[in-house]
């Protein structure tokens, strides 16, 4: 039976993290450029960085989630083995789509944080052009929620198959490993 304990703390640090990554797109940082009139040049004025913290925070708790559900599992490839069933099938899939949209997840997450903290330093002289005030791209920390949000949903499936599977008693040899001799007369 799948730990109802472990699955409520999962769905909590899925939600934080959808939370957080939800936030950083809200939040995400803006630029505008600025003319200073005394030493002729232009450069890039940048609004809050908060999105930043977001983004990173989003990381660590889908990381955290992530983590305890392998654990449990045991990452699947340790402990006994599982009852070849449709619950083990199911569980070898859910595995495999759940790392694969951690992992696209984590990429948004990281990429977005790292774009985001990245601000320009450079100034321009008037007559050229505009320094170019690089922000991240809208719809970044957008993608990292919606693939935490799949992973959350596929996390909790592939535990509750891998436990299905894992409680299902599996004996290889039908139980007896000796040969049944009666008694003879």
């Amino acid at each position: 039976m799948a730990s109802k304990l472990l699955l409520i703390a999962v769905f909590v640090l899925d939600l934080i993290a959808f939370g957080l990554a939800v936030a950083a797109e809200q939040r995400r940082s803006t630029a505008k450029i600025v003319q200073d009139s005394e030493v002729n040049y232009n450069y890039c004025v940048y609004d809050s960085d908060i999105s930043t913290g977001y983004g990173v925070g989003a990381f660590l708790f889908l990381m955290v989630s992530q983590a305890l559900v392998m654990a449990a599992s045991k990452c699947f490839c340790c402990g006994k083995g599982l009852n070849p069933s449709g619950s083990r099938a199911w569980a070898v899939i859910l595995f495999i789509v759940c790392w694969l949209f951690f992992l696209i997840a984590e990429i948004c997450l990281l990429a977005g944080s790292v774009r985001n903290a990245y601000h320009t330093k450079y100034r321009t002289i008037f007559s050229e052009q505009p320094p170019s005030c690089e922000t991240v791209r809208k719809g970044v920390f957008g993608a990292g929620a919606a693939f935490i949000f799949l992973n959350a949903i596929v996390n909790k499936f592939y535990y509750i198959c891998y436990s299905s599977a894992r409680d299902k008693s599996f004996q290889a040899y039908g139980g007896e490993t000796g040969v049944g001799m009666g008694t003879y007369k």
